[in-house]
């Protein structure tokens, strides 16, 4: 059993920053390749970042790349979404999720892929 719980959302102007953070808790967090998604209202839950176990590869959806970074602390059990430059159009509540026993180098990007599920935290973007 892996549990994850999301902190950092919160409300930010247009063109500001939040770091999301997940703490993991269970099995050895290293051997889970670990990701961010995220569903706003009446949409479906969509991929935004991936983190290989071993943090040598990761992967951002297109709206994301150049804006967003991900990293993780082994030491913590902790993955971070760093969001910056953000808009309204990344409202929406974001999700971590963790995927055990996977490869060292690979990073997965649907959400069947992965395991375990976080509670979600609100990120509200406003013009």
């Amino acid at each position: 059993q892996v549990q994850l719980v999301e902190s950092g959302g919160g409300l930010v102007a247009a063109g500001g920053s939040l770091r999301l953070s997940c703490a993991a808790s269970g099995r050895a967090f290293s051997s889970n390749a670990m990701g961010w998604f995220r569903q706003a209202p009446g949409e479906e839950r969509e991929f935004v970042a991936a983190l290989s176990r071993s943090g040598n590869n990761k992967y951002f959806q297109e709206s994301a790349k150049g804006r967003f970074t991900i990293s993780r602390d082994n030491a913590k059990n902790t993955v971070f979404l760093q969001m910056n430059s953000l808009k309204p159009e990344d409202t929406a509540v974001y999700y971590c999720a963790a995927k055990t026993g996977s490869r060292r180098d690979i990073y997965y990007i649907t959400p069947l892929d992965y395991d375990y599920w976080g509670q979600g935290t609100q990120v509200t973007v406003t013009s």
